[in-house]
C-alpha cells in the first residue's frame, strides 16, 4: 500500500490546523478546545487508519486520499438559499427539517430553535456559545478517539453540525430530520459533528439523509454522539444515497443509561465508498439496543459496516441484523462485535449478517464476533454469504414468472426484512420504493435526469433546431 498520499494529506491537515486555528476554534469553550487538542495529538501520532489495523483490513483509504481537497473553515455556504437547490421528496413526511450544506448548518432565521416542548435544535457551533455547560458535559464523552483515528480527526477539526437537547419527560412530537448535502464545484473534505442529548424519560426520532447534488469528488468524515439518559427512547434512521465519486465515513456513538431504548437503521442505496462505524455502550440495566442495516451495491462500490456493542451492565438486550445485496464487482465488509463484561449477567445479544452475491466477481467479507466474560447469558451470532436460492427461483419460474421478475421479487423480499423495521409510515413507503428502483437499476438514472424533480427552478431544454 502506497502511504505517500496519506502522509501528504496528513501533513496538510496539520498545517491547516496551525494556520486556520482561529477559525477552527471559533467560539468553542476551553473544554472543547482541550478535547480538540488531545484528539489532534492522537491523529498526529496515529495518522489515517491502514489495512494493517484489523477493523480496516478489507478497506483501504489510500486511493481516496489521492486528491487535492478544498477545506472550508469559514462557512462560505451560509448565504445559500437551500430551497433553490434541494427539496426533500418524501411525500407526506412531516418533520422538523434542518439542512447541512458542505459541513455547515443552513438556517433562515436563527441558528438555534427552541420548540414549544422545550427541545433545543440547531447549530452546534452556536450551542457552544449559548449552552457551554451543556456542551462541555457531553461533547466528546462517547466518541472513542483513542480507538478511531477518523473520529480523532473529526474531533480535532469539529466546527458545526446538528445539536439537539431534549429535556426530561419530553416526547418530541415530530421526527427531527437532518439533510446532509454535498454541493461543491471542486473536491471537498468535510467533517460535520453532531451532538444529541435525550433526557430522562424523553424520546425522539431522528432521520438523517446523506445526498450528493454533484458528481464531483467529496470526502465526508462525520461523528454523531447520542446520549440516551435513564428511560430515554431514541430511533435513528440513516439514509445514504451518494454519488459514485463520494467517500463517506460515519461514526455513530450511542451511550445508554438504565431502561433506555435505542434503535438504529442504516440503509445504503448508493455511494462510491461508504464506511459506517456504530459504537454502542450499554451502561445501565434493562436496556434495549436494536441495530439494523441494509446495503445495495453494484459496479465497483465499496461498503463497510462496523458495529460494536459493549454490555457493561446486567439484564440488557441487543440485536444486530445487517443484510446486503452485491452486484457486478461490488465489495462489502461487515464486522460485528458483542462484548459482554463480567458483571453483565443475564445479557441477551443476537447478531446476524446475510449477504447475497449476484455475480462471481462480487465479494463479501463478514466477521461476526462474540467476546463473553459472564456465564449467565443468551448470545448467538451468524453470517451467510451466498446466491439466490435456486429452489425458490424454480418455484417462482414454474408459476409463470420470467427470470428477471423472479430475481427482483426474491431480492425485494430479502431487503424488506430491514426496511419494515422503519416505524415512520411515509419514510418506510419511500424507502421501499427506492429499494425497488435500486434493485431494478432505475435509481441511478435520477442522478443524471435533466428534469431535476427536486428543483423549484424551471427546467430548460437546449434544442439545436438545425438538427430537426
Amino acid at each position: 500500500m502506497n502511504t505517500m498520499y496519506t502522509t501528504l494529506i496528513k501533513d496538510k491537515l496539520l498545517e491547516l490546523f496551525e494556520t486556520e486555528q482561529h477559525n477552527i476554534r471559533g467560539n468553542a469553550t476551553p473544554m472543547v478546545n482541550r478535547i480538540r487538542k488531545h484528539a489532534l495529538t492522537r491523529f498526529k501520532t496515529n495518522g489515517f487508519p491502514t489495512t494493517k489495523k484489523e477493523s480496516w483490513r478489507f478497506t483501504d483509504l489510500t486511493p481516496l486520499l489521492n486528491t487535492e481537497f478544498a477545506f472550508d473553515f469559514r462557512n462560505q455556504s451560509k448565504s445559500t438559499d437551500i430551497e433553490k437547490i434541494f427539496t426533500c421528496d418524501v411525500y407526506d413526511l412531516d418533520t422538523y427539517s434542518h439542512t447541512l450544506l458542505n459541513g455547515w448548518l443552513i438556517y433562515k432565521h436563527a441558528p438555534l430553535t427552541r420548540l414549544a416542548d422545550g427541545t433545543i435544535v440547531g447549530s452546534l457551533a452556536k450551542a457552544m456559545e449559548v449552552y457551554p455547560d451543556l456542551v462541555d458535559r457531553y461533547l466528546g464523552k462517547a466518541a472513542a478517539t483513542e480507538q478511531h483515528e477518523m473520529a480523532a480527526l473529526n474531533t480535532a477539526f469539529l466546527q458545526d453540525g446538528l445539536f439537539i437537547f431534549v429535556p426530561e419527560n419530553t416526547n418530541v412530537e415530530k421526527p427531527v430530520q437532518l439533510i446532509n448535502i454535498v454541493n461543491a464545484e471542486q473536491p471537498v473534505f468535510l467533517q460535520p459533528r453532531h451532538l444529541v442529548i435525550v433526557g430522562k424519560n424523553a424520546s425522539i426520532t431522528l432521520v438523517h439523509c446523506d445526498h450528493s447534488l454533484t458528481h464531483n469528488i467529496s470526502f465526508t468524515n462525520t461523528v454523531l454522539e447520542v446520549f440516551a439518559e435513564e428511560g430515554a427512547r431514541v430511533e435513528h434512521y440513516k439514509m445514504q444515497n451518494k454519488g459514485r465519486n463520494s467517500a463517506l465515513i460515519t461514526h455513530s456513538f450511542f451511550h445508554q443509561k438504565e431502561n433506555s431504548r435505542v434503535s438504529s437503521n442504516i440503509i445504503t442505496l448508493n455511494g462510491g465508498f461508504t464506511k459506517n462505524i456504530v459504537e454502542v455502550t450499554i451502561d445501565g440495566t434493562k436496556c434495549e439496543s436494536d441495530h439494523y442495516g441494509l446495503y445495495l451495491v453494484d459496479s465497483n462500490q465499496h461498503v463497510d459496516n462496523q458495529l460494536n456493542i459493549d454490555h457493561r451492565a446486567p439484564g440488557s438486550t441487543s440485536n444486530q441484523l445487517y443484510k446486503g445485496i452485491l452486484d457486478d464487482e461490488a465489495k462489502a465488509v461487515f464486522s460485528g462485535k458483542v462484548m459482554v463484561r463480567r458483571h453483565a449477567q443475564q445479557t441477551k445479544a443476537f447478531q446476524n449478517n446475510k449477504n447475497i452475491l449476484l455475480t462471481d466477481e462480487a465479494k463479501a467479507n463478514t466477521q461476526p464476533h462474540l467476546e463473553i466474560y459472564a456465564d449467565d447469558v443468551k448470545c448467538s451470532h451468524g453470517a451467510t454469504v451466498g446466491q439466490l436460492d435456486p429452489n425458490a427461483m424454480f418455484y417462482l419460474r414454474s408459476r409463470g414468472l420470467c427470470e428477471r421478475t423472479a430475481r427482483q421479487m426474491m431480492m425485494i423480499a430479502f431487503a424488506g426484512e430491514v426496511v419494515q423495521k422503519i416505524s415512520i409510515d411515509a419514510l418506510r413507503a419511500r424507502i421501499t420504493n427506492m429499494v425497488e428502483k435500486r434493485l431494478k437499476g432505475e435509481l441511478s438514472i435520477c442522478e443524471q435526469c435533466v428534469l431535476h424533480c427536486n428543483s423549484k427552478e424551471p427546467t430548460s431544454f437546449n434544442i439545436d433546431l438545425s438538427k430537426l
